[in-house]
């Protein structure tokens, strides 16, 4: 290549530039990475939390196992007779207005009941009845698997 006085026609992607100028170019992988762990993290632990009021549910040899869609209005009923709709105490006298009205704003929300295992059976009955009263057919009762029948391994050998 011979060099004369004019300047090429062809520049350098590598041109060199002017001293105190500064680069105003951004590194976005270290934020990428943040916000791909932050998304992992949030999916890990978002099917793990539970929906209103814990209450120790009755165990059962014969669980239905169903995934947990977050599309039931969940009815907890604690030991001490406390009716929970989500995580709002409400009184017996207006549960069935208050899942009503959450189901007429969703209507294809089923109804999770999750009564604590010490709880009076005639407490638990007043509440299916409230629920029936509102005009509720569907529910669902909340119960937890018996470790015994998962860990003998009926029917094999």
């Amino acid at each position: 290549m011979i060099v004369t006085g004019r300047r090429s026609a062809r520049r350098s992607p590598y041109r060199k530039r002017a001293r105190g100028v500064i680069k105003a170019d951004i590194n976005v992988t270290p934020l990428v990475d943040v916000v791909l762990v932050l998304l992992i993290i949030f999916m890990v632990v978002t099917p793990m939390l539970s929906k209103g009021i814990n209450v120790d549910l009755p165990v059962t040899e014969h669980h239905d196992k169903r995934t947990d869609d977050n599309r039931d209005v969940v009815v907890a009923v604690t030991r001490q007779g406390q009716i929970f709709v989500g995580s709002t105490e409400i009184p017996l006298d207006r549960l069935g207005e208050a899942v009503a009205t959450e189901r007429s704003r969703h209507p294809d929300k089923g109804v999770f009941l999750k009564g604590d295992a010490r709880l009076d059976y005639g407490q638990a009955r007043r509440v299916m009845e409230a629920l029936h009263r509102a005009g509720i057919d569907q529910i669902q009762l909340g119960t937890e698997e018996s470790s015994k029948s998962s860990s003998t391994g009926r029917g094999q050998p």
